[in-house]
């Protein structure tokens, strides 16, 4: 009797049915917290308890950085002088690039844009985020842009390689118009993030040709996607207004 009960349930359970006369017990699912799947969701830096690799990575850039987002809190420096600050010390990684110094030039860079993104959490912490604080540190960011260019267009022309300062000065071009199609176009329509090489990839690209010496190669990677950016946002506005049928 046994036997034929015990057989019947791996036959229910193989079937996916359960013997007539027998209830089914209850299956015990283990409860998923919402608040943990809603943390792990927001942050995904920790899988099963565990702190993913990237995560780590991010906490141990963040840890010296916060400590000197915390200082500047509390000794009140307005965000606004952190942005200044960094466009002072992008200029002198301009003035390396026009001396041919690249690698220094790479370092000096990577010191400018801790300031360009602490200005933001200091902003944030001590309440004094602002439209203005927003409008300053986007011109001080196209300062900071053309100052690079600036300094490889000195450099090239010290070399008598006309051919890269024309190339730099394309590239220079062709960053502003980046920003300003953008601003353009957000006068008329809601967005226009279109395209890959926006400040953040331009400024990487930067770092990247100074640190390996291959600056000409990234300042036509520079070029090439800067015009594919600027052709894809006047064709996406184009296409929104045409879509609204609205006339400029």
């Amino acid at each position: 009797m046994r036997s034929s009960i015990a057989m019947g349930v791996r036959l229910g359970a193989r079937r996916g049915a359960w013997p007539v006369g027998m209830t089914r017990p209850a299956v015990c699912r283990p409860a998923i917290p919402s608040v943990g799947l809603q943390e792990s969701t927001r942050t995904l830096h920790y899988i099963d308890g565990q702190m993913t690799f990237t995560g780590a990575i991010g906490a141990i850039f963040m840890f010296p950085l916060s400590a000197i987002i915390r200082i500047c809190v509390v000794l009140r420096i307005h965000p606004n002088v952190l942005t200044f600050i960094g466009v002072c010390i992008n200029l002198a990684a301009a003035w390396a690039l026009g001396v041919g110094r690249f690698v220094l030039a790479g370092f000096i860079m990577v010191a400018a844009n801790l300031f360009d993104f602490i200005d933001g959490k200091v902003a944030h912490q001590t309440g004094t985020a602002s439209a203005f604080g927003g409008f300053w540190d986007s011109v001080m960011d196209r300062f900071s842009d053309l100052a690079l260019f600036l300094g490889l267009v000195y450099l090239y022309a010290s070399l008598q390689r006309a051919d890269y300062v024309l190339i730099t000065a394309l590239a220079m071009t062709f960053t502003v118009l980046t920003s300003y199609a953008r601003a353009r176009a957000e006068s008329l329509i809601d967005k226009c993030k279109v395209g890959f090489m926006e400040r953040p990839e331009r400024i990487v690209l930067f770092m990247i040709g100074a640190f390996t010496n291959r600056m000409a190669a990234v300042l036509w990677v520079i070029l090439v996607l800067s015009v594919l950016t600027v052709a894809g946002r006047i064709y996406h506005t184009w296409r929104e207004l045409e879509g609204r049928g609205v006339t400029a």
